[in-house]
């Protein structure tokens, strides 16, 4: 890469530096990448030959999940890398069964690009969705690596198709190939001459799939009692959405509600229990500890709110709510929807979605709906909730949305493997 895009990663690993001095999570990062020649050099031998699966954070490992599942099904013999930029992906996923080592990968300068290459080598690398880091993807081509990217999705305004972008739209060339979910991104990259790409889908949903049908129970769920009407769940929640929601579920009692937070500590946990009346709430882990120990016990037929303190159990907790809130819309963007409308429950988001193709079919589809304040929240929440007929019919088309969706996996593995 040039001399522009290796002093902007400089530039920014010295501002992780500088953010580490007051971000725990930062600091995880940062103590993980200089761990990750040592943990390779550890597993040199059984390494030889990987395939490298990459994913920034844990949503993207989720994407890529199904392809990793496939391959060690098929190829159980075959060493299998994973990297991870983000401590919220290696920190869930760092024991991680299926593949032979987690690492974290190391900010994209020259020098630690063909040390991490060296000491991985890697026969194939697979990036998830949204990985263009330049030095890695040119040095996997030089050393004549096929590398591909899955489930990637590309809108008109990133840099590759700006005036100035030229050099990212180099990198593009370093693919192998590329795997879009939809037809506008394939048409996006023909118009700068990218034409190694296939339109596969998105992988999410065979993941999603799977999660459904695993059938994966939660120890005292359902256990709320016969006095309410509904589950609701927030899954990934943020403050700026709990601000959203949170007053319509005071006002509506006879709603029991299960909030996960997108990420937490024991402050973020005890101010999300200090919004409700005390002893209306529980976290997860007392609530199945106590499960497990005794079933439910009467005092606790009482609660009406669980607050998810554990990573991981998500995806399964959406199939016992009959509306779902997904979180980060009022942020940077919406988290995964597709983990709850698989369930056939509609899904309620944010107003920042214009980045994901799946919100926008949705709402097309009358599976899903997007609020832009509490009051449009109480006013959609309780339209959904009053109208079992309306609840019913957004149910379905979430669901009739997913399952028409399936398949990428199958497509993108066939294609590349066999």
């Amino acid at each position: 890469m040039n001399i522009f895009y290796n002093t902007a990663i400089a530039l920014y690993s010295l501002g992780a530096k500088v953010a580490s001095l007051r971000s725990n999570k930062v600091k995880k990062m940062l103590r993980g990448q200089r761990r990750a020649f040592s943990e390779l050099a550890a597993k040199a031998g059984s390494l030889r030959g990987c395939i490298w699966f990459h994913a920034a954070s844990l949503g993207e490992f989720e994407q890529g999940r199904p392809m990793i599942e496939r391959l060690r099904a098929e190829h159980p013999g075959k060493p299998i890398l994973l990297t991870f930029f983000s401590p919220s992906g290696y920190e869930v996923r760092k024991d991680f069964p299926l593949v032979d080592a987690v690492v974290y990968l190391p900010f994209d300068h020259p020098a630690n690009v063909r040390h991490f290459i060296e000491a991985a080598n890697p026969s194939m690398a697979i990036f998830i969705k949204y990985e263009f880091w330049g030095n890695y993807l040119d040095e996997l081509r030089r050393r004549a690596i096929p590398v591909y990217i899955i489930s990637a999705i590309f809108r008109p305004g990133q840099i590759f198709f700006r005036p100035w972008g030229g050099q990212m739209r180099r990198v593009l060339r370093d693919y192998t190939h590329i795997y879009v979910q939809d037809q506008r991104s394939a048409t996006l990259l023909a118009g700068i001459g990218i034409n190694n790409v296939t339109v596969a889908g998105d992988t999410r949903f065979d993941r999603v799939t799977d999660v459904m049908k695993s059938q994966t129970a939660i120890p005292g769920f359902p256990g709320f009692g016969n006095s309410f009407r509904m589950t609701f769940i927030a899954g990934s929640s943020w403050e700026a959405d709990e601000e959203r929601y949170t007053p319509w579920l005071k006002e509506n009692r006879d709603i029991a509600f299960i909030i996960a937070p997108h990420e937490f500590d024991d402050n973020r946990l005890a101010a999300l229990q200090q919004q409700f009346q005390p002893g209306e709430t529980m976290l997860l882990s007392e609530w199945s500890r106590r499960a497990a120990a005794n079933g439910i016990t009467p005092p606790m037929q009482k609660v009406r709110g669980i607050i998810v303190d554990s990573f991981g159990k998500l995806s399964s907790l959406y199939r016992y709510a009959r509306i779902a809130y997904i979180g980060g819309g009022f942020g940077t963007g919406i988290h995964n929807i597709n983990e709850a409308a698989v369930y056939g429950i509609p899904v309620i988001f944010g107003p920042n979605h214009s980045k994901f193709k799946e919100a926008a079919d949705l709402i097309a589809a009358g599976g899903a709906f997007t609020v832009s304040s509490a009051e449009t929240f109480c006013a959609t929440a309780t339209r959904l909730a009053g109208s079992p007929p309306q609840l019913a019919a957004a149910g379905e088309a979430a669901a009739g949305y997913i399952s028409r969706s399936i398949g990428a996996t199958d497509r993108i593995y066939r294609d590349i493997f066999t």
